[in-house]
């Protein structure tokens, strides 16, 4: 295909969708017409008299609550009770909390005999946790100059190193 057919293609369907877009644009106008338009609310106002009704019924409920406050008694700083006791406390027997206790024994004796048990010798030994006081870090060290690293190394070493290996072994 050349350049000028492409270009009679793409105007060919810009055409199209001009024309759909145009029977598109015709069918929502009609549409518009039956459709109710509606406005954003205005802002209610109270009236002044329902302000005052609000009001006072929120002063009286501040009033009573802090009627319910002064009306519980203030312990002088130096003498404290206990609390009363609510019903809905649950308590352990006494046999219950034996049972308990001794169990909780039982499972730290356990705990502690598999730590006193002699390992077996083919147990894997985990490294200890490193503690967190270091020793002290030493002073660096000058390595020596690259020239006489050269020099320390055997040439024939040196040179086999790098060579590709033949046949011999």
């Amino acid at each position: 295909m050349d350049t000028q057919s492409i270009i009679f293609a793409i105007d060919a369907d810009i055409r199209r969708l001009e024309a759909a877009k145009a029977v598109l644009t015709k069918a929502a106008k009609a549409n518009a017409g039956g459709a109710p338009v509606t406005k954003p609310r205005k802002k209610r106002k109270l009236s002044t008299e329902a302000r005052e009704r609000i009001a006072a019924a929120q002063r009286k409920r501040w009033a009573a609550a802090k009627k319910a406050v002064k009306t519980t008694p203030v312990q002088p700083a130096g003498k404290t009770t206990a609390p009363a006791k609510k019903s809905a406390k649950r308590n352990l027997s006494s046999e219950a909390r034996k049972r308990i206790a001794a169990a909780q024994r039982k499972r730290w004796a356990a705990i502690h005999a598999t730590k006193k048990a002699p390992k077996s010798t083919f147990a894997k030994k985990v490294p200890k946790k490193a503690t967190r006081s270091r020793a002290p870090k030493k002073a660096a060290t000058k390595n020596a100059p690259a020239a006489k690293a050269k020099a320390s190394v055997p040439e024939k070493a040196a040179s086999t190193s790098m060579e590709p290996r033949t046949g011999q072994n």
